[in-house]
């Protein structure tokens, strides 16, 4: 089993080496004199646990513990502070600290603490993987759409699916690629296999070969024991590599090999590993572009570029807007234990009028925030955040006007949508996200004949 990472950072070279000493025979540890130094080791090593002292000359222990967590989200971080310093090990603890200790450091404690947090992060770890594996909702039907572009996609990963060629996902950021790529593999003969995620631009060039491939006993320093890597781990199943545009070019040729021989070395060995892996890479960047500007390897773009799958931005999607407006109200009012009825129709223009730069990922987030800051039944244009109703008002197709009432807005919003479908109420009703019964109503109300 391999032996978890812990870096210890203290500018004292005495408190240092005493928890060296300490920590060596249960765990591989690494040691920093400065916050400056622990964010290179960061940088080209993977370490599971940060160790590090509140007060240093230079990057303080807390800043130190942003920035890190900044790169590795997923890294436990214990602060050590003097007694007069709680205040700090509280404000760490805020800032994403796992736990804090007070110096002079009790051993005993602080051993019951790694194997407290270590634990927990195993559990954590183990339950994603699972959730990951088990979950037999990764079909087609957890990804919204009846658009006809969306269809085109649903097509190809039908298609695609059953072989075992590599797959190249393209879509701007936030359009769900990774839903993508695992429709294709739960709907694959690999379905039964696991499936491996790797995030490339969050891991430097270091990390991410020792990753994808795995190292050896002795391949660097602190590598104290052989680790399996990404490809391994996937093995008769699928590994999707996200942000493919952003690995360094000496990881790129590996990753050719890998395709091209099935076979992998890892890090500091020289015995070939087959791997039986399928590859489904995805990019929101123009890799053909990067090709001829030198800036991705050719070969390797070619091994990828074998079935494509482009993901439409949202704008251009509009058919899916109300469905996915709905099915996140569900999710969110679900969460948070509300009852809201849906969207009015002046709200769902304003919506449905957004260009959505972030994709489907900002139409999530801005459903839950209007859920959770919703004090009525129903989310009206005021519940919608205010730079989303300037852009539409300042430059989309439907412009806000001051001086109307809701009612009076409401009313246009129908009257427009009508026209849009040529009086067909029932599409009208859908389109406005209400029943064809409330459109009734509505239309009494305003005396639209």
């Amino acid at each position: 089993m391999n032996r978890p990472t812990v870096l210890i950072v203290d500018d004292e070279k005495s408190a240092r080496d005493g928890l060296v000493r300490a920590l060596r025979r249960d765990y591989n540890v690494l040691a920093a004199e400065s916050g400056a130094t622990a964010l290179t080791i960061l940088s080209e090593r993977s370490v599971d646990v940060l160790l590090s002292d509140v007060r240093m000359p230079g990057m303080d222990g807390i800043t130190l513990m942003q920035r890190a967590l900044a790169n590795q989200p997923e890294l436990t971080c214990i602060i050590l502070t003097a007694y007069g310093d709680v205040d700090l090990a509280v404000e760490a603890m805020k800032q994403g600290a796992t736990d804090f200790m007070i110096k002079p450091i009790n051993l005993d404690k602080l051993e019951l603490v790694l194997a407290r947090v270590l634990k927990a992060r195993r559990i954590e770890l183990e339950n994603a993987q699972l959730r990951v594996q088990l979950d037999d909702k990764y079909g087609l039907e957890n990804i919204i759409g009846r658009s006809p572009a969306m269809q085109e996609v649903f097509d190809t990963i039908r298609q695609v699916a059953a072989s075992r060629a590599t797959v190249l996902i393209q879509g701007e950021s936030g359009t769900g690629k990774e839903l993508v790529a695992k429709a294709i593999h739960q709907l694959s003969p690999r379905s039964k296999g696991p499936f491996v995620a790797v995030h490339c631009a969050a891991l430097s060039e270091n990390i991410l070969e020792s990753e994808l491939f795995g190292h050896e006993k002795g391949a660097f320093t602190g590598a104290m024991e052989r680790r399996i890597g990404r490809f391994e781990k996937a093995d008769g199943g699928s590994l999707f590599l996200d942000e493919i545009s952003e690995i360094d070019p000496s990881v790129q040729v590996k990753i050719l090999r890998a395709l091209e021989e099935r076979q992998i070395e890892r890090v500091g060995g020289d015995t070939p590993v087959d791997v039986d892996t399928r590859l489904i890479a995805a990019t929101n960047r123009d890799l053909k572009g990067m090709v001829e500007k030198g800036e991705f390897r050719e070969d390797l773009f070619y091994r990828l570029y074998v079935v494509v799958v482009t993901l439409p931005p949202l704008r251009e999607r509009q058919d899916d807007i109300l469905l996915l407006l709905n099915h996140y109200l569900a999710v969110f009012n679900e969460e948070n234990k509300k009852q809201i009825n849906g969207f009015t129709p002046a709200a769902y223009e304003i919506l449905s009028s957004y260009r959505w730069p972030g994709n489907i990922r900002e139409l999530r987030n801005l459903v839950e925030r209007m859920v959770v800051l919703a004090r009525g039944s129903i989310l009206d244009v005021q519940d919608i955040p205010a730079p989303v109703r300037e852009q539409v008002s300042g430059g989309g197709e439907v412009r806000i006007d001051a001086d109307l009432t809701v009612d009076e807005m409401e009313k246009r919003m129908i009257i427009q949508t009508l026209e849009k479908t040529k009086g067909n109420r029932t599409r009208a009703a859908e389109k406005l996200g209400i029943s064809r019964r409330t459109l009734h109503r509505k239309l009494n109300q305003y005396g639209i004949g």
